[in-house]
C-alpha cells in the first residue's frame, strides 16, 4: 500500500483527532480544570474590586477597613497565576506527547511500508510531515480543545450570577452569545480546506527546492539555473498568496467577534447607565446599585472572553484538519498494509520462497509460482534480462513489498524482522566522514579495522593520503567519491557488521575490472564467514562463483 497525496474524509480526519487526543485526555482535562479555575478566580477578583470601589465611595470607608478585602484579592490574583501555570504546563505537556505519538506513527508507517512506497513522495513532503504539519497539531490539543470546555462552564457561572444581579442584564448577555459561535463557524467554514491547500504547498514547494539543490550542477552544466530560479519564485509567490489567505481568514474570524461582543458590551453599558441615572424605571433596573452594576460591567468582558479565546484557536482547529488530510493518510495506509500477513514457520537458519507470486501493475507477472531455500553461508546470484524482477525479489526478501501469494521466510520470520546489510545501486552514504559511514553499522568499530577492510577494497591509500584520514569528508550523497569508490565504501561498511544477511543489488556495475574482481572475492569471504549473500546481477564472473543461480529468464 503505497502512500499518496489523496484527501482523508472530513469525518476520518475527526476521529483520527479524536483517537490521539485519548492518549493526553488526562491532561487534557487538567488543563480544562485550570482554566476554570482561573475563570472562577477572575469572578471572585472583579467581585472584590466592585465592592472596595463601593466601600470607598458610596460607603466612605476608610483604607485600614479595606485591607481585609485587598489582601484577599492579592491572595486571588496569586491563586490566578498558579492556575494560568498549571494550565500552559499541562496543556503543553499534552500537546507535546500527542505530536510525539504522531512522529513515532510516522517514523513506524514509513519503515512499515518500506523504501520502495515512501519514495513515492519526496524526502522534502515527508519532512513537512514529521516538521510543520505535526507541528500544526500543537494549538488543537495545547490550546483549542481544553479552551472549549472551559468555554462550557465559566460563562455559564458568570451568565448565572448577572441573572441573579439583573435578569434584564443577563437576557441581554444570553440573546448575544449564540452570534459568536454562529459567525464563528461561518467565517472558518473552509479554514481547514485553505490551511490542508497550505501544507500541500509547502511540500511541494520543499520538494522542488531540494530538487534544484541536487540537480544544481546539471541546470549550471545546461544553461537553466536562471529559469529554475524563475519557476522556483513562482512556487514561492503562490505559497505566499496560500498563507496570507490563511491569515486573511483567521484576521477575518477574529474582527467579526471583537465587532459582536464590543457591541453586546455597549449595549449592556448603557442599560446600566440608563437604569443607574434613573432614566429606566422598569423590571430590575430600579434595584440597581453601584456594586450591581459595575460588577455586571466588569463581568461582561470575561462573558466574552473565552468565546473570543475559542474563537481565536478555532484556526488552530482548522490547521489542525489541514495537517491531518495527509497524516491521517498515512495511519491508514499504515493498518491496510498491515493487513498483509505471511504465515511464520519455525524458526531456523534457512530462507525459504514457497510458491511465490507477484504482479506489478506495469510490468505483469513475475513470479508465477517461485520456489527457492538458501542457507548461510552460500552465495546466491539471481539473474535475468532487465525487468524480469531481480530487483523486486530482493526488496521481497528485505520486506520492502509483500508478495501477492506464497510464503517467504528469513530464518524462520516473516521479512523485515531480521535485521540485513542491503546495498543498492546508488547505496546510502552519509554527509560526514569516512568513519561515520563506516560506523553506521559498526559503532564499535575501531580505526585499524575499518582501515583494514577498506585496504580490502583498494581505499585505504585514498584515505591516508588525506591529512584528516578516516575524519576526511565524502561529500553529500558521496559527491567527492566516484560511483566504484562510493559502491566501495558501502561495501567495506558490510564487511564491518556482523549481519547474517547481505543483500546487494548489482554490486559490480559501477566498477572497473580489477574493481570488481576484488569485489566479487570479498563476496565469497562474506559468504564464507557464515552469512547469506544474495546479489542480484548481470556478471557472468559474479554468476560462476555462486554457489545457487535464480534465472528469471523464464519469469516473464
Amino acid at each position: 500500500m503505497a502512500i499518496t497525496e489523496t484527501e482523508v474524509p472530513l469525518r476520518e480526519r475527526k476521529i483520527w483527532l479524536k483517537q490521539l487526543g485519548q492518549s493526553s485526555r488526562t491532561l487534557q482535562r487538567q488543563a480544562a480544570l485550570a482554566g476554570s479555575l482561573v475563570g472562577l478566580a477572575t469572578i471572585a477578583q472583579l467581585a472584590l474590586l466592585a465592592w472596595v470601589i463601593t466601600a470607598l465611595l458610596i460607603n466612605q470607608k476608610t483604607f485600614p477597613a479595606l485591607l481585609p478585602a485587598l489582601a484577599l484579592m492579592l491572595a486571588v490574583i496569586v491563586l490566578r497565576a498558579l492556575a494560568q501555570y498549571w494550565q500552559e504546563a499541562a496543556a503543553n505537556r499534552a500537546s507535546l506527547g500527542v505530536r510525539s505519538l504522531v512522529r513515532k506513527q510516522l517514523l513506524a508507517s514509513w519503515a512499515h511500508l518500506g523504501p520502495i512506497n515512501t519514495a513515492q513522495q519526496s524526502a522534502a513532503n515527508h519532512a513537512s510531515q514529521l516538521i510543520d504539519q505535526t507541528e500544526a497539531l500543537d494549538g488543537y490539543f495545547a490550546r483549542f480543545l481544553p479552551q472549549l470546555q472551559i468555554t462550557l462552564w465559566v460563562p455559564l457561572v458568570i451568565l448565572l450570577l448577572v441573572f441573579w444581579l439583573d435578569w434584564v442584564a443577563g437576557l441581554l448577555l444570553l440573546m448575544s452569545a449564540p452570534l459568536i459561535p454562529v459567525f464563528m463557524a461561518l467565517v472558518g467554514m473552509g479554514a481547514d480546506r485553505v490551511n490542508q491547500q497550505h501544507f500541500a504547498s509547502l511540500g511541494r514547494l520543499a520538494g522542488q527546492f531540494l530538487d534544484r539543490i541536487r540537480g544544481l550542477t546539471t541546470l549550471q552544466l545546461f544553461g537553466q539555473t536562471r529559469a529554475a530560479k524563475e519557476r522556483l519564485g513562482q512556487h514561492s509567490d503562490e505559497y505566499r498568496l496560500l498563507t496570507m489567505k490563511t491569515l486573511r481568514i483567521a484576521f477575518l474570524s477574529s474582527a467579526v467577534l471583537e465587532f459582536f461582543a464590543a457591541v453586546a458590551i455597549a449595549m449592556l453599558a448603557i442599560y446600566i447607565g440608563f437604569g443607574l441615572l434613573g432614566y429606566i424605571s422598569w423590571g430590575p433596573s430600579v434595584d440597581l446599585t453601584l456594586f450591581s452594576g459595575l460588577l455586571i460591567l466588569l463581568l461582561a468582558p470575561e462573558f466574552f472572553q473565552p468565546l473570543r479565546t475559542l474563537a481565536q484557536h478555532y484556526h488552530d482547529r482548522a490547521a489542525a484538519l489541514g495537517a491531518a488530510a495527509q497524516l491521517a493518510g498515512i495511519a491508514v495506509a499504515r493498518e491496510i498494509r498491515g493487513e498483509e500477513t505471511i504465515t511464520e514457520k519455525p524458526a531456523d537458519n534457512r530462507l525459504e520462497l514457497i510458491d511465490l507470486h507477484r504482479t506489478l501493475p506495469d510490468r505483469g507477472e513475475l513470479y508465477g509460482g517461485l520456489n527457492a531455500r538458501f542457507e548461510p553461508g552460500q552465495l546466491v546470484v539471481i539473474s535475468g534480462p532487465t525487468g524480469s524482477g531481480k530487483s523486486t525479489l530482493l526488496s521481497l526478501i528485505a520486506g520492502f513489498q509483500a508478495p501477492d501469494r506464497g510464503q517467504l521466510t528469513v530464518f524462520g520470520e516473516t521479512p523485515g524482522k531480521h535485521p540485513l546489510a542491503w546495498l543498492s545501486q546508488r547505496p546510502f552514504l552519509l554527509f560526514g566522514s569516512w568513519r561515520d559511514n563506516l560506523q553506521l553499522l559498526s559503532p564499535e568499530a575501531s580505526d585499524a579495522q575499518m582501515l583494514e577492510a577498506l585496504s580490502q577494497l583498494g581505499l585505504s591509500k585514498r584515505v591516508q593520503q588525506s591529512p584528516q584520514g578516516l575524519d576526511s569528508p565524502v561529500g553529500e550523497g558521496g559527491g567527492q567519491l566516484s560511483g566504484g569508490q562510493a559502491q566501495r565504501l558501502a561495501l567495506a561498511r558490510v564487511m564491518l557488521s556482523s549481519l547474517p544477511l547481505v543483500l546487494l543489488d548489482e554490486p559490480t556495475a559501477a566498477l572497473d575490472p580489477d574493481s570488481r574482481d576484488t569485489v566479487i572475492g570479498l563476496l565469497r569471504v562474506l559468504a564464507d564467514e557464515q552469512r547469506l549473500v544474495i546479489a542480484a546481477t548481470h556478471d557472468p564472473a559474479l554468476i560462476e562463483i555462486a554457489d545457487q543461480v535464480i534465472d528469471l529468464g523464464g519469469s516473464q
